[in-house]
């Protein structure tokens, strides 16, 4: 199969390294440094659980021509950037079109692309199971268990993406796992993901002091349980349900358990973007406010993380303006 992976960060990276486990053509669309570094070193990934390195060759591209033809588009892209890609996906020929990353509004991306052209596409959503993070000189280091898992689906039910999957994953160590409810999955996922990683930016990425903030962890946990209740009261169903009734019933269990990880150095590899947070926050906004639902644990984090976020970005640009004034002649 001839398939392209539009995304070339962390789990891109190891999405393109699982299909070429099945000998199919795989491209990726990589701009600027990055594809330098594809180009030049290869596809590099460290895998840190099973103590290995892959060095892999797929083709690069810098942009999506119109005429371009692959049997499978995968976009691997964060939350926030989804909008920008939409008018080249529509005008690109290629007929089938899997979304992969946070979207917990997926019916509002899928009638945008049918909108700006593509109402000939067939789509399909998920999610790739795993995280990591993507050092200076290209390496990527990447956090997953077993062979991988791919949760996939579409918002019908059916899709002419699905077979095509299959047929992508047949000789891959990576799990394809085909949901039926993929739009409740991702908006579930979302609940457990933007409070983490709202705690996360609090403490600057410090993942110990994470661990030793007893009061923030407990916020934490009662954001998550605020989500799904948010998410039953509109009338979402909770997938999977033990996840909803673990964080309800056990939350002290739970605030140990998060305690525990973020000591790990794996906590140190997964890499979460602020702006994509931030975005994910909003839809949650729309809907808390089309509700009447209260959420303010989950509103506290958020603010806290927006806070700190500007602190950061202000230190930042005030020591590039300091550096500036210094070395200017």
């Amino acid at each position: 199969m001839r398939i392209l992976i539009y995304g070339a960060g962390v789990l891109g990276s190891v999405l393109a390294h699982l299909l070429m486990q099945g000998k199919h053509e795989v491209t990726m669309l990589a701009r600027g440094k990055r594809a330098e570094q594809l180009e030049q070193g290869g596809l590099v990934i460290r895998h840190y659980v099973q103590r290995k390195t892959t060095v892999e060759r797929p083709l690069v591209i810098r942009r999506l021509e119109q005429h371009d033809r692959y049997d499978l588009i995968f976009t691997v892209m964060k939350y926030s950037d989804i909008e920008s890609i939409l008018p080249a996906l529509a005008a690109n020929v290629s007929a089938n079109i899997v979304m992969i990353g946070n979207n917990p509004d997926a019916g509002h991306t899928e009638q945008k692309l049918r909108e700006l052209g593509g109402g000939d596409k067939s789509f399909a959503f998920g999610f790739l199971v795993g995280g990591g993070i993507r050092r200076e000189d290209g390496t990527v280091m990447s956090v997953q268990l077993g062979g991988g898992t791919l949760i996939a689906g579409a918002l019908g039910g059916d899709s002419a993406c699905l077979p095509l999957l299959r047929k992508a994953f047949a000789k891959s160590s990576c799990k394809l796992a085909v949901h039926a409810e993929i739009d409740a999955w991702l908006k579930n996922h979302m609940m457990p993901i933007v409070p983490l990683n709202a705690a996360l930016h609090i403490h600057g990425g410090d993942v110990r002091r994470v661990a030793r903030d007893k009061r923030l962890l407990r916020q934490v946990v009662d954001a998550m349980g605020e989500g799904f209740d948010l998410l039953e009261a509109a009338g979402y169903p909770l997938v999977p349900p033990a996840q909803a009734r673990l964080i309800r019933r056990h939350k002290l269990m739970l605030r140990l358990l998060l305690a525990l990880y973020h000591r790990l150095p794996v906590a140190r590899l997964i890499d979460g973007s602020f702006a994509e947070i931030d975005a994910l926050d909003r839809v949650f906004g729309r809907w808390a406010g089309a509700s009447g639902q209260a959420s303010p644990a989950w509103d506290g984090l958020l603010e806290a993380a927006r806070q700190a976020e500007a602190a950061s970005s202000f230190k930042i640009n005030k020591s590039l303006h300091e550096k500036f004034i210094i070395e200017k002649p």
